[in-house]
């Protein structure tokens, strides 16, 4: 059996992302045809054709379809062997990262201070980067936020953070001490493409099982600050993404009567590293 070359395998699953040829050549940086070469050498060591090329564009095969997660899989796999043996090879290194609100640095710093051997680097990851950056090891452990898929992870809660609600300046509840759910019944509110984390951050359904209401779809956090300063939508957010500092034109209201969030310390389940062991000790005495 013909060992499969790795490479022409990243080479597939990028295709299979883009189901064009020239956005994937521009991707991976070489001349498309040497990637059609590439995909058709990968389909003679597969021994099946992976993608058809029709009139209306660049199709997975049933043979395909069956290959990607496979596919997918075997890459993880490859990095992850790859970085065990740098761990292995390299115990002082450790990267931290950090979502947007929570501050990383005393914890940071206590495992500078006890390991100054160790090469401490910190790194800023979206609001739904942490789980796969652990996976498949771009970071060593993450502050960050509830809701969090938790299997194959080792999670800690380090502490409860209340939550608020964002409103542009001039909206109808802007100035008042306080809010409730029921204060903002009919307000609208922008859904996230992540169920679990649209559920939890809007509240949905509400006390009593109605629906909270539909608001704009939004990717990421930058975009819901400007639908929200456009008077589009209201948003609930941790207390700690205060954005009066540099959106003038959004003011928050503390809001009652909700559970509060809860920021978290996850690393990898198996993960015994000394530098890993050191930082969740860190987390827990200087992030709590």
């Amino acid at each position: 059996m013909t060992d499969l070359d790795l490479r022409l395998v990243r080479y597939f699953t990028v295709v299979a992302s883009h189901l064009h040829y020239g956005r994937a050549a521009a991707e991976l940086r070489i001349a498309q045809p040497s990637l059609s070469r590439q995909i058709s050498q990968l389909e003679a060591q597969v021994g099946a054709r992976l993608l058809d090329r029709t009139r209306q564009g660049t199709q997975l095969s049933e043979a395909g379809e069956a290959f990607l997660p496979h596919a997918r899989a075997l890459l993880r796999s490859s990095h992850q062997a790859a970085a065990t043996a740098r761990a292995a090879a390299q115990p002082t290194r450790i990267t931290i990262g950090y979502t947007a609100g929570l501050i990383v640095t005393p914890a940071v710093q206590n495992v500078r201070h006890k390991h100054p051997d160790a090469d401490v680097r910190t790194l800023h990851l979206d609001w739904n980067e942490p789980r796969e950056a652990l996976l498949n090891w771009r970071i060593d452990a993450a502050i960050t936020r509830l809701p969090l898929h938790t299997d194959g992870l080792h999670v800690t809660i380090l502490h409860d953070e209340p939550k608020m609600l964002l409103v542009p300046v001039g909206h109808r509840l802007a100035g008042k001490e306080s809010v409730t759910l029921d204060d903002i019944e009919h307000e609208p509110i922008p859904r996230f493409p992540d169920p679990e984390w649209d559920a939890y951050w809007r509240i949905d359904p509400r006390p009593g099982g109605r629906p909270a209401p539909d608001g704009p779809p939004v990717e990421t956090i930058e975009d819901k600050l400007e639908c929200i300063a456009a008077g589009q939508a209201v948003a609930i957010i941790p207390a700690a993404l205060h954005t009066g500092g540099t959106r003038p034109d959004l003011t928050t209201i503390p809001l009652h009567g909700v559970e509060p969030s809860h920021v978290v310390v996850a690393t990898r389940a198996a993960d015994r590293s000394r530098l890993v062991a050191a930082f969740r000790t860190a987390a827990r005495d200087c992030l709590s």
